[in-house]
């Protein structure tokens, strides 16, 4: 089986963005009620089946981890309950996509989150929708803000509500930034990046993980810079007399293949440890073209990886038995369907 653990809903219908204009342009009301949204099961099949799953299809993945688009959480916009009622929306569509394809898609929830809030009012969603719609993930966005970062480091007290009942729930937590508001930053070539290589480094100088052991954390689209600085990064740890980085943080943060080249391929699978690598593709997402230089889409990763020099073994890890080691709510619902 082919787990792609990072898929966004990028392709939902446009009632959905002209509910959240609507939202927007109420504000600081509270603007149209969730129920004034609707969305028919058969829209949601054909924004997923000419999509999404016609990709799948065509590059051979089985099964994708669903959240909202990650671009469109954008926690910085209106306060807690506009962000509450914005996700509630989004997961719930997650859900319905899960439930009319269950074998393609199982999603993973968006959290209310707005600046100066403390996370855990972000809980009770976060409960709803692990136990009401079977969610096997979370996205957190250690920025608010939009790319002004005005929240305390991941590593900091504020956040350990959100660590703390990841733990009880075993789940997971993909750190995701959303849109940039800050010109600086473009949002996927430069904030996206740039969120991955801090939230690395944040972990690298504090202790999370002597707190939490079990906590899991994926970074996606590659760690950002971490593959690349690897020794960099190694000696920032040893300067700050922190234990090796395989014993400090490698049993608790992983990345994905959201890389879209092979060569960025090879140096992720030869730097990190494979265990610590997860298949996924983003698509339909940040990159959505045709490389000129192979003729194939720059997200088709699942031909990295097959071309990639590691032995089956390690390709079937990234492929399948890593998604299901640190998913574990996953596995249990596929071994649950005899898989």
């Amino acid at each position: 089986m082919i787990i792609d653990v990072h898929g966004h809903y990028t392709t939902a219908p446009a009632a959905l963005g002209a509910w959240r204009d609507k939202q927007i342009a109420a504000l600081p009301g509270r603007g149209p009620s969730a129920s004034e949204l609707r969305i028919s099961d058969d829209e949601l099949c054909e924004s997923i089946e000419l999509n999404q799953l016609a990709k799948m299809r065509e590059r051979g993945s089985d099964l994708t981890i669903f959240s909202p688009r990650a671009s469109f959480m954008a926690h910085h916009i209106g306060d807690f309950e506009t962000s509450a009622t914005w996700a509630a929306i989004c997961n719930e569509l997650c859900f319905r996509v899960s439930q009319l394809f269950p074998d393609h898609f199982v999603p993973a929830a968006m959290l209310p989150q707005s600046p100066g809030v403390d996370p855990a009012t972000c809980i009770p969603e976060l409960l709803r929708c692990v136990e009401q719609y079977g969610n096997v993930g979370l996205n957190l966005n250690p920025d608010p803000s939009g790319g002004h970062w005005t929240s305390p480091p991941l590593t900091d007290r504020h956040w350990y509500p959100i660590y703390e009942k990841m733990v009880e729930l075993d789940i997971p937590a993909m750190i995701h930034v959303s849109t940039s508001c800050n010109a600086c930053f473009h949002t996927t070539g430069a904030h996206y990046l740039n969120a991955d290589t801090t939230a690395f480094m944040q972990c690298l100088q504090g202790d999370l993980f002597k707190d939490f052991p079990t906590l899991k954390f994926l970074i996606p689209h590659g760690g950002g810079a971490v593959p690349y600085h690897w020794g960099r990064f190694r000696g920032l740890a040893q300067e700050m007399k922190k234990p090796l980085l395989s014993e400090h943080l490698l049993n608790n943060l992983f990345f994905d293949t959201c890389v879209y080249h092979q060569p960025g391929i090879d140096l992720l699978t030869q730097v990190i440890p494979v265990k610590n690598v997860l298949f996924a593709s983003e698509m339909i997402g940040a990159v959505r073209g045709i490389d000129p230089e192979t003729g194939h889409a720059y997200d088709d990763t699942r031909r990295y990886i097959q071309a990639a020099a590691i032995s089956a073994e390690d390709r079937h890890a990234i492929f399948e038995g890593n998604a299901r080691r640190v998913f574990s709510r996953l596995d249990a619902q596929l071994k649950a369907k005899g898989l």
